[in-house]
């Protein structure tokens, strides 16, 4: 009888224990799927910067829980339900298992990303026609801008830049420019040229939309590093200005690496609501299209939150010094989808981003460091001599690619200013220009590695940015212009995509037929999509240790740093292009 008794004591006791686990693994599985997984490892007492996504937006007493467990509240994330904190790294397991929390995430680190250009998209046919920006808002979300260049100012020398603010701690209250990147930017995008028009000039340099006001929001400072928190807070100035200022864009000209799905990614989350808020959000591809490991060939590494199906996806152009449109091909750093973790479609489409000549004055980190990208006086000056210029600037990236769709949609909304995002997207990716070759090459003169590139729509999405036709367009798009997902069939390796639900891009006329999928064969076989581990399923992403623990792919300073090979960048920014 008692060894009965003892048996079923026995017996329950395992089953308490076996309880007890399922319990503990259940919440470890739940805790999974609310934590983001660059953060499990973490362990001590060391704080951590953190942004915590509350399913409702969060109040005082969810504020205060976290400060009870020894975190400090950094900033209020009102756009994506959530804040910037800093927490002790043991308590991000008790965090995750808050009910009322949907997902914490390291507060990350981001980084910064007319002459020939302007010939190249069309751009001259606008400004001939009356179509300059006039009346539109656009908000910078970069370095700053440094104001005091006169191709910023209007013609009586009264600053372009409505509003200015920093979001960056370390720089204080200091919003203007001390890195160079978002005046560079601010210059493609809406540069009236005033230090290169009159008969003294060779050539002009003219952004896109030369009336825009600008809405200078800083974030990242004078090494070009921001975070994601920095990021968000722009963003949501930028929403609650938007009557105030009439913004109607935002370009954005930074990212970093995709760490989990859109759905997810504070990010991203953040680039939503203001495309739900009436915003057409613009956002460089990435550099690292040049990315080999695992087999990839560059594909799969758009950035976030480029990445998100909503915003406008940028990549990159090379004019090959002519201003005819012909001639012109990929650049082969220009970062590829699909997207990892969701496999979206991006870019959207491309625009001319290799060796853009912008306004920079002299005195930033850029110039300081690399004068021999200043361009000749003699280059635009009737007579100029032989010495850099002390008002503009070369660089190349897809950050440089993305304000040329910026100040195009500044000039849709200017002609029709009902045009929603939505409309904004469709008609660029309709009337993209799809005349491109098959494939291409490009030689890296250091490493002497041979790129080679397809133009299938991982690669130059919808096609080639023509300004005159997407203000000539007056096609009527209803619905969503969510970018679709690529799926492949398992039992037949064929490769085709899926729209969202009441989507626009089920629409053949977005895409050319003929370069959907590039070279069929590529995308139809089975070798490459098994080499592309990461669209198979999210698993195998974050599985596969030679992709996440890379360092050739994530460090930051070789994904992000200037770099200055000669043969192109694997930075945001190139300091002197690809060939």
């Amino acid at each position: 009888m008692k060894k009965t008794v003892m048996a079923v004591l026995a017996l329950i006791a395992a089953g308490l224990l076996a309880q007890s686990q399922s319990n503990n693994e259940a919440a470890r599985a739940s805790r999974h799927h609310r934590i983001s997984r660059d953060l499990i490892s973490v362990r001590g007492d060391e704080p951590v910067n953190v942004i915590v996504q509350f399913k409702q937006q969060p109040t005082e007493r969810q504020h205060r829980t976290i400060l009870d467990g020894g975190g400090r509240f950094k900033a209020s994330l009102e756009a994506i339900k959530g804040g910037a904190y800093s927490v002790p790294a043991s308590r991000l397991a008790e965090l995750a298992d808050d009910p009322e929390v949907e997902y914490v995430s390291p507060d990350r680190t981001v980084n910064a990303m007319m002459d020939i250009s302007g010939a190249a998209t069309n751009a001259a046919v606008a400004y001939s026609s009356g179509h300059d920006g006039s009346g539109i808002g656009v908000a910078v979300i970069d370095s700053g801008i440094m104001d005091s260049h006169p191709d910023l100012r209007v013609t009586s020398g009264a600053s372009r830049v409505v509003y200015a603010e920093s979001f960056n701690l370390s720089e204080g209250n200091d919003y203007f420019d001390r890195f160079g990147h978002g005046t560079h930017v601010a210059g493609i995008l809406g540069g009236n040229a005033f230090e290169s028009t009159g008969s003294n000039y060779k050539r002009t340099f003219r952004g896109i939309a030369p009336k825009v006001k600008f809405v200078n929001l800083r974030v990242l400072d004078r090494n070009g590093v921001g975070t994601d928190s920095m990021v968000i807070s722009a963003i949501q100035r930028a929403i609650s200005l938007k009557s105030t200022y009439n913004i109607r864009v935002i370009n954005l000209s930074l990212g970093r690496p995709v760490y989990e799905s859109y759905r997810l990614d504070p990010l991203c989350q953040a680039v939503e609501a203001a495309w739900k808020a009436g915003i057409v959000v613009v956002v460089a591809a990435g550099n690292n299209g040049r990315t080999m490991t695992g087999g990839i060939n560059g594909y799969g590494t758009i950035n976030a939150p480029a990445n998100d199906p909503y915003v406008i996806t940028v990549g990159a152009m090379k004019t090959m010094g002519t201003p005819t449109r012909s001639d012109d091909l990929i650049a082969s750093y220009s970062s590829k989808g699909p997207t990892a973790v969701d496999h979206i479609v991006k870019p959207d489409l491309v625009a001319p981003g290799n060796r853009i000549v912008a306004t920079v004055p002299a005195g930033l980190a850029l110039t300081n460091s690399y004068p021999s990208n200043k361009v000749m006086n003699s280059y635009y000056i009737v007579n100029g001599a032989n010495q850099g210029s002390d008002y503009y600037f070369q660089l190349s990236g897809t950050s440089m690619a993305a304000p040329m769709v910026s100040g195009t949609a500044a000039l849709m909304l200017q002609a029709a200013s009902s045009l929603t995002p939505d409309q904004v997207k469709a008609r660029l990716m309709h009337t993209a220009s799809k005349a491109f070759p098959t494939t291409s090459v490009a030689t890296d003169p250091v490493t002497g590695i041979v790129y080679t590139s397809q133009y299938d729509i991982f690669t130059v999405g919808a096609g080639y940015l023509d300004v005159a036709a997407a203000l000539a367009d007056t096609t009527v798009f209803s619905g969503s212009a969510q970018s679709p997902t690529v799926t492949r069939n398992a039992q037949t390796n064929v490769a085709s995509l899926l729209c969202a639900a009441a989507s626009i891009c089920g629409s053949q006329s977005l895409w050319d037929n003929k370069s959907m999928w590039g070279n069929q064969s590529l995308w139809d076989n089975q070798t490459l999509w098994d080499s592309m581990f990461f669209l198979r399923g999210t698993q195998s992403l974050w599985d596969s240790q030679s992709l996440w623990d890379s360092q050739s792919i994530w460090d930051t300073q070789s994904l992000w740093g200037v770099s200055t090979a000669t043969g192109g960048e694997t930075s945001s920014i190139a300091i002197n292009g690809e060939k």
